[in-house]
C-alpha cells in the first residue's frame, strides 16, 4: 500500500479518536454530529477531487498518468473528471424488477 498522506492520517487518526471515547453515550453523540454533516462533507470532497484531476488534465497529463497518481484505472480518472459516482446499485427498499 501507498505511503499516506498527512492528511489522510490526520483523519484516520481522527476516527481511531472516537474509538477511544470512553463514554459510550457521548462517543454516539460525537460521531451523530458528524455524520450530520457528512452528506456535505462527502459532497465536497467529490467536487474538490474533480477539479484538482481537471487541473491535472489542464497540465497537459494523460488520463493514464492521472489515474496512476490517484491509484485508479485511467478510465476512472477521466469518470471522476466528468463528475461520475461509482456504480449505482439499488437501494434496499428499492427491488429489481423483472421485465
Amino acid at each position: 500500500m501507498a505511503e499516506q498522506s498527512e492528511e489522510v492520517l490526520r483523519f484516520l487518526n481522527a476516527v481511531q479518536a472516537f474509538e477511544e471515547i470512553e463514554d459510550d453515550a457521548a462517543c454516539a453523540r460525537a460521531i451523530t454530529d458528524v455524520l450530520k454533516d457528512w452528506p456535505q462533507s462527502h459532497a465536497r470532497l467529490r467536487e474538490l477531487r474533480q477539479e484538482r484531476v481537471l487541473r491535472l488534465r489542464g497540465e497537459g497529463k494523460t488520463w493514464q498518468e492521472i489515474g496512476d497518481a490517484l491509484g485508479v484505472h485511467f478510465t476512472r480518472a477521466q469518470q471522476i473528471a466528468k463528475g461520475f459516482r461509482g456504480a449505482k446499485r439499488p437501494k434496499k427498499d428499492e427491488e429489481p424488477q423483472d421485465g
